[in-house]
């Protein structure tokens, strides 16, 4: 069985972030991360590999040359191989440009189950991965917070606003996971070890295999940004004067409202 396991580098916002002059990120002046809900579908990843034999793990990710150092962490967790795709020409890519590069990607891989991230932090768009099953005409089922093999079929647990669903589709199919999926294992010392000597294998525009220049890059991307900023304004929120008995019946309200309790 063979996973591709799709992950972003993104900036540690507790680092604070910085904006280029056309309002995309500055991501070579920012420390950096590996995104929290794709460590979640690389630890599902892995879990499935030690579960079952013949378990191919594959780690891809776009960015820059720095990104490499996600693919060495998810080697050092577990992955087999890391494959980092970056070129010039694919610099400021949004949602759309983003998806159409990485599925061209794996368009050269063979694959069973492709596993990603529900969203990334430094966008919070949840549209990469449904966007790379389309270009890959395989089915989706996003908001992954269970993932189980069965034969040829994988069964998710699909979180669903007050409640969840329970799906099957068979493989080939994209799953996009929850940070709440699971807990990431640590890397291992040896694992470590290993995964500073292996090789990354590097692919460029022209490993991308059946993708249309038009659609690559700053210059594919229909999305522009209007503006950037790094302080979000909050609104006042909702006010309410009460007693003190009024006051624990509205809250509750409030909390069975939104279904909390």
């Amino acid at each position: 069985m063979k996973i591709v396991v799709c992950v972003k580098q993104v900036p540690d916002t507790k680092g604070g972030v910085k904006f280029n002059p056309d309002g995309t990120l500055d991501r070579a002046a920012m420390l950096t991360i590996m995104n929290p809900d794709d460590k979640a579908g690389l630890e599902a990843a892995l879990r499935i590999k030690d579960e079952y034999d013949d378990v191919e793990v594959t780690v891809l990710t776009m960015g820059l040359p720095k990104a490499e150092e996600v693919l060495r962490e998810a080697m050092a967790m577990g992955a087999d191989k890391g494959i980092l795709v970056t070129d010039r020409v694919l610099g400021g890519a949004d949602t759309w440009a983003t998806s159409t590069t990485i599925a061209g990607a794996i368009r050269n891989l063979e694959y069973d189950l492709i596993i990603t991230g529900r969203q990334a932090i430094d966008g919070d768009t949840a549209q990469v991965g449904p966007q790379i099953s389309e270009h890959l005409g395989i089915p989706v089922i996003s908001y992954a917070e269970e993932i189980k093999i069965e034969g040829d079929s994988v069964v998710v647990k699909r979180q669903y606003e007050d409640r969840y669903h329970m799906v099957k589709a068979k493989m080939p199919c994209l799953i996009t996971a929850l940070s709440e999926l699971n807990e990431p294992r640590y890397m291992t010392p040896g694992g470590i070890f290993d995964a500073y000597d292996a090789e990354i294998t590097v692919w460029g525009r022209d490993n991308l295999k059946d993708v249309d220049d038009a659609n690559l890059g700053l210059k594919g991307s229909p999305t522009k940004i209007a503006k950037a900023s790094d302080k979000v304004r909050k609104g006042a929120g909702e006010k309410v004067t009460l007693e003190s008995d009024e006051a624990a019946n509205y809250i509750m309200s409030k909390l069975l409202e939104k279904h909390i309790v």
